[in-house]
Protein backbone atom coordinates (compact mmCIF):
# COMPACT_ATOMS: atom_id res chain seq x y z
CA UNK A 1 0.00 0.00 0.00
CA UNK A 2 2.95 1.88 0.53
CA UNK A 3 4.38 1.42 -2.80
CA UNK A 4 0.92 2.59 -4.45
CA UNK A 5 0.81 5.67 -2.46
CA UNK A 6 3.86 6.78 -3.57
CA UNK A 7 2.91 6.28 -6.92
CA UNK A 8 -0.25 8.09 -6.96
CA UNK A 9 1.19 11.27 -5.01
CA UNK A 10 4.12 11.57 -7.63
CA UNK A 11 1.34 11.42 -10.73
CA UNK A 12 -0.92 13.74 -8.36
CA UNK A 13 2.19 16.03 -8.41
CA UNK A 14 2.98 15.85 -11.81
CA UNK A 15 -0.99 16.80 -12.89
CA UNK A 16 -0.81 19.61 -10.54
CA UNK A 17 2.09 20.86 -12.18
CA UNK A 18 0.46 20.75 -15.97
CA UNK A 19 -2.64 22.30 -14.48
CA UNK A 20 -0.84 25.30 -12.87
CA UNK A 21 1.36 25.77 -15.67
CA UNK A 22 -1.57 26.42 -17.89
CA UNK A 23 -3.77 28.26 -15.16
CA UNK A 24 -0.57 30.11 -15.30
CA UNK A 25 -0.26 30.87 -18.89
CA UNK A 26 -3.92 31.09 -20.22
CA UNK A 27 -4.83 34.23 -18.84
CA UNK A 28 -1.13 35.56 -20.29
CA UNK A 29 -2.45 34.69 -23.41
CA UNK A 30 -5.70 36.59 -23.24
CA UNK A 31 -3.61 39.84 -22.25
CA UNK A 32 -1.56 39.24 -25.18
CA UNK A 33 -5.11 38.97 -27.28
CA UNK A 34 -6.61 41.35 -25.56
CA UNK A 35 -5.08 44.39 -27.76
CA UNK A 36 -5.15 42.15 -31.36
CA UNK A 37 -7.74 43.74 -33.76
CA UNK A 38 -10.27 40.99 -34.26
CA UNK A 39 -10.18 39.06 -37.34
CA UNK A 40 -6.27 39.29 -37.59
CA UNK A 41 -4.02 36.82 -38.28
CA UNK A 42 -2.49 37.81 -34.62
CA UNK A 43 -6.04 37.43 -33.17
CA UNK A 44 -6.43 33.73 -34.75
CA UNK A 45 -3.46 32.26 -33.40
CA UNK A 46 -3.86 33.24 -30.20
CA UNK A 47 -7.28 31.60 -30.54
CA UNK A 48 -5.70 28.21 -31.94
CA UNK A 49 -3.19 28.53 -28.62
CA UNK A 50 -6.21 29.21 -25.91
CA UNK A 51 -7.73 26.16 -27.03
CA UNK A 52 -4.78 23.86 -27.48
CA UNK A 53 -3.68 25.14 -23.71
CA UNK A 54 -7.66 24.05 -22.66
CA UNK A 55 -8.31 21.46 -24.31
CA UNK A 56 -4.95 19.47 -23.87
CA UNK A 57 -3.49 20.86 -21.24
CA UNK A 58 -5.09 22.25 -18.42
CA UNK A 59 -8.31 20.37 -18.94
CA UNK A 60 -7.07 16.94 -18.93
CA UNK A 61 -4.57 18.19 -16.22
CA UNK A 62 -7.26 19.25 -13.81
CA UNK A 63 -9.41 15.95 -13.94
CA UNK A 64 -6.07 14.10 -13.31
CA UNK A 65 -5.13 16.26 -10.08
CA UNK A 66 -8.64 15.63 -8.92
CA UNK A 67 -8.87 12.10 -9.26
CA UNK A 68 -5.76 11.29 -8.14
CA UNK A 69 -6.44 13.73 -4.99
CA UNK A 70 -9.55 11.84 -4.19
CA UNK A 71 -8.01 8.47 -4.37
CA UNK A 72 -5.04 9.83 -2.28
CA UNK A 73 -7.62 10.95 0.42
CA UNK A 74 -8.94 7.55 0.44
CA UNK A 75 -5.24 5.82 0.66
CA UNK A 76 -4.69 7.74 3.65
CA UNK A 77 -7.81 7.84 5.39
CA UNK A 78 -9.37 4.50 4.54
CA UNK A 79 -12.87 5.26 6.08
CA UNK A 80 -12.31 8.59 6.41
CA UNK A 81 -11.03 8.05 9.78
CA UNK A 82 -8.92 10.96 10.70
CA UNK A 83 -10.09 13.04 7.74
CA UNK A 84 -12.26 15.27 10.11
CA UNK A 85 -8.94 16.41 11.68
CA UNK A 86 -7.29 17.63 9.23
CA UNK A 87 -7.41 20.75 9.17
CA UNK A 88 -4.36 21.36 6.44
CA UNK A 89 -6.24 19.50 4.42
CA UNK A 90 -9.93 20.86 4.02
CA UNK A 91 -8.13 24.44 3.73
CA UNK A 92 -6.08 22.92 1.07
CA UNK A 93 -9.30 21.26 -0.86
CA UNK A 94 -11.14 25.27 -0.18
CA UNK A 95 -8.38 26.28 -2.31
CA UNK A 96 -8.36 23.72 -5.12
CA UNK A 97 -12.14 24.65 -5.15
CA UNK A 98 -11.26 28.17 -6.15
CA UNK A 99 -8.85 27.14 -8.69
CA UNK A 100 -11.60 25.11 -9.93
CA UNK A 101 -13.75 27.73 -10.29
CA UNK A 102 -10.87 30.31 -12.31
CA UNK A 103 -10.51 27.29 -14.48
CA UNK A 104 -14.20 27.58 -15.15
CA UNK A 105 -14.30 31.23 -15.78
CA UNK A 106 -10.97 31.12 -18.20
CA UNK A 107 -12.60 28.63 -19.81
CA UNK A 108 -16.15 30.88 -20.19
CA UNK A 109 -13.38 34.23 -21.06
CA UNK A 110 -11.79 32.12 -23.72
CA UNK A 111 -15.08 31.03 -25.50
CA UNK A 112 -15.90 34.81 -24.91
CA UNK A 113 -11.98 35.69 -27.20
CA UNK A 114 -13.23 32.64 -29.37
CA UNK A 115 -16.39 34.92 -30.61
CA UNK A 116 -14.32 37.82 -30.60
CA UNK A 117 -15.81 39.46 -27.86
CA UNK A 118 -13.34 41.50 -25.10
CA UNK A 119 -14.90 40.20 -22.17
CA UNK A 120 -12.76 42.14 -19.01
CA UNK A 121 -9.99 44.57 -19.38
CA UNK A 122 -6.82 43.64 -20.11
CA UNK A 123 -5.66 45.20 -16.79
CA UNK A 124 -8.18 42.53 -14.88
CA UNK A 125 -6.52 39.72 -17.01
CA UNK A 126 -2.74 40.55 -15.97
CA UNK A 127 -4.67 40.74 -12.07
CA UNK A 128 -6.38 37.22 -12.27
CA UNK A 129 -3.11 35.61 -13.66
CA UNK A 130 -1.80 36.39 -9.78
CA UNK A 131 -4.57 34.15 -8.51
CA UNK A 132 -2.79 30.49 -9.70
CA UNK A 133 0.50 31.20 -8.23
CA UNK A 134 -0.42 32.75 -5.04
CA UNK A 135 -2.89 29.95 -4.67
CA UNK A 136 -0.08 27.47 -4.94
CA UNK A 137 1.74 29.10 -2.62
CA UNK A 138 -0.74 28.49 -0.10
CA UNK A 139 -1.41 24.76 -0.93
CA UNK A 140 2.30 24.16 -0.93
CA UNK A 141 2.79 25.86 2.66
CA UNK A 142 -0.32 23.49 3.83
CA UNK A 143 0.74 20.20 2.45
CA UNK A 144 4.21 20.46 3.67
CA UNK A 145 3.99 22.25 6.83
CA UNK A 146 0.42 21.04 7.57
CA UNK A 147 0.01 24.04 10.07
CA UNK A 148 -3.22 23.35 11.18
Amino acid sequence: MADLYLWVKAFHLIAVIFWMAGMYMLPRLFVYHYPAPTGSELSETMKAAERRLLRIIINPAMMATWLLGIWLVFILYPGLDGFAQAGWLHAKLLVVVGLSALHGMLSGWRKAFERDERPKTERFFRLINEIAPVATIFIVILVIVKPF
